[in-house]
């Protein structure tokens, strides 16, 4: 098969009447806003079941209206509105946080460019439209939403969810640049930032296969996006009592949560845009049956891999703890965005190389050779500073007790370090009752 050029599907964009650009519309919409309340109810069956417990099992048959009974719920609570927020930003922080979750799934592709389909007599792709710069605009959309998350803690005048909204910035600048980086790989490897592009090259193998750095990148990145589960710091509760969106309630508080449910879907859809082939048909399917790409049949494809990228949501949330905060910017800051730039580096020479007519065997040489340099003098750099790290009678400087309010204000002790021993006042009951009931306690204990 020969490999499409850069841009060649954009003319089957632009061409659809008014009407049918809004059935699209319609359309993405009712499929996130319908996915959302499956996944729900998934969600909570499949906890349920990996925890040995019940799921729900009362609204509906097998309890499949209970994601429909919590919104209505939702929606008749009192609205309250704190006293001290800016009532402005405060209202519409949920709006900013749900609006860009549903935006970019407008040049997600569930069928091909080149084969169209009949809707009331009319050929159009299954996809709402697509542009030179796709992957550009999914990046821009996903940093909007992070603005409504910071917009809902700053507005809300409160401790806990400032604190939140904080920890959302943090944590934005933390995954992202590694997310950026993994669609980079992407772009060069494809050589086109167009959705449908990238999903015509990933024949006959899928980027997860070809870049699978990048995609385990994008994976991690993703679900901090989410703010989900084992990422989920801007609404830990145990710490936070609910993050950015303590003081939210009613139809406010239910738009956060349909937020994060449809950014799960939209960023799944994404990953599967990218490194899962998108509408393509997996490997056993497409062998035997040619017919399998062509028509509809592309967009159950590709709900099946959304669908599978959300069960691993499900499955990471019952599973892992949460990382604490220091975890996560250390694991975002020294290991992702490290390992996605020498991977997009590495990206580029083979690319370079191979566009300049090199061989398989010549391109592994030129860039497998210097990175095993590397890793060789990494290896010996770690065993001889193994061999020069001090004995446990050698005490680091900084170790042992400390004062915790040597400046002035209480601060906790540092990996080694030991508090001094709390004080303890003496007992106020009188000297024979505190024999009596020493008596007491050794006789029940003999």
């Amino acid at each position: 098969m020969t490999t499409p050029q850069p841009y060649e599907t954009l003319h089957f964009f632009g061409q659809d009447p008014w009407w049918l650009v809004l059935l699209k519309a319609v359309f993405c919409f009712a499929f996130l806003v319908l996915t959302v309340l499956v996944t729900i109810v998934w969600e909570r069956k499949v906890v349920a079941w990996m925890q040995l417990r019940i799921g729900p099992n009362r609204h509906g048959p097998w309890g499949l209206l209970q994601s429909l009974a919590d919104g209505v719920k939702l929606a008749l609570k009192e609205d309250l509105v704190v006293k001290g927020a800016d009532k402005v930003v405060y209202v519409l922080a949920p709006i900013v946080c749900a609006i860009p979750a549903f935006m970019a799934f407008a040049v997600i592709p569930f069928g091909p460019a080149g084969e169209e389909v009949s809707v009331f007599g009319t050929r159009t792709p299954l996809q709402l439209t697509d542009f030179p710069v796709a992957l550009l605009y999914i990046l821009a959309t996903a940093s909007i939403g992070i603005y409504g998350i910071v917009l809902a803690g700053w507005s809300s005048g409160s401790t806990y969810p400032l604190l939140g909204g904080l920890r959302s910035a943090a944590q934005m600048i933390s995954y992202e640049i590694a997310m950026g980086l993994s669609f980079a790989a992407v772009f060069v490897y494809s050589g086109s930032m167009s959705t449908s592009e990238i999903v015509a090259h990933q024949q006959p193998k899928w980027f997860a296969v070809l870049l699978p750095v990048s995609f385990i990148v994008y994976v991690i990145a993703m679900v901090g996006e989410t703010n989900r589960a084992p990422f989920d710091l801007p609404e830990a509760e145990g710490e936070l009592v609910g993050g950015f969106n303590t003081e939210y309630s009613s139809l406010k508080f239910a738009m956060f949560m349909l937020a994060e449910y449809v950014n799960m879907v939209t960023v799944s859809a994404v990953a599967s845009t990218l490194f899962l082939g998108g509408w393509r048909a997996p490997w056993p399917v497409s062998a035997f049956w040619e017919g399998a790409n062509h028509g509809w049949l592309p967009m159950l494809w590709i709900t099946l891999k959304i669908q599978l990228l959300v069960f691993f949501f499900i499955w990471l949330r019952g599973t892992l703890p949460r990382l604490r905060y220091d975890q996560f910017m250390k694991l975002g800051w020294k290991v992702l965005i490290p390992v996605s730039l020498v991977w997009l580096v590495l990206i580029a020479s083979v690319r370079a190389l191979r566009n300049e007519g090199y061989g398989f065997g010549e391109v592994v040489l030129y860039v497998g050779a210097p990175v095993g340099a590397i890793l060789l003098l990494a290896l010996v750099r770690d065993f001889l500073r193994k061999e020069k790290e001090p004995g446990p009678e050698q005490e680091a400087p900084g170790k042992g007790e400390f004062d915790p309010m040597a400046g002035g204000y209480p601060v906790p002790p540092l990996p080694g370090q030991v508090l001094p021993p709390v004080p303890r006042r003496p007992g106020r009951a009188p000297k024979q009752l505190q024999d009596a009931l020493n008596g007491a306690d050794h006789s029940e204990g003999s």
